[in-house]
């Protein structure tokens, strides 16, 4: 019995940071075995790696009971940010003015893969 490649993912919604710093931290694990993005991630000096983290042993966990996937064999496939909601604050000005402040949400999305080890040469 062959197994296909089936691709596990995982979404967080609603990520309290900007695209553009999340997308920092999702070039940086990409390509990389789950287990050692996880570790990455841990010593990463960024404070939203921690969210990522949490995103990343979702997809390990979907991996392993949705799929049966052996966890050993799990790289990043993927990581990429898209834009959610934006908070619209506003912050008082001189002579009556007010200044709008945005807050930006993002949404991160985990693809990880299963790498099949193929029998080589000798």
């Amino acid at each position: 019995m062959e197994k296909t490649n089936t691709i596990i993912k995982a979404i967080n919604k609603n990520i309290r940071t900007s695209p553009r710093k999340l997308s920092l931290i999702c070039s940086f694990i990409k390509g990389k075995k789950a287990d050692v993005a996880l570790r990455d991630l841990e010593f990463t000096r960024k404070k939203i790696a921690k969210d990522v983290s949490k995103t990343v042993k979702s997809a390990i966990s979907n991996a392993e009971n949705n799929f049966q996937s052996d966890i050993d064999n799990l790289f990043v496939k993927e990581a990429y940010v898209g834009k959610s909601l934006v908070m619209k604050r506003y912050r008082p000005r001189a002579k009556g003015r007010a200044s709008p402040i945005k807050k930006p949400f993002s949404r991160l999305t985990i693809i990880l893969q299963e790498k099949l080890e193929k029998k080589g040469k000798k």
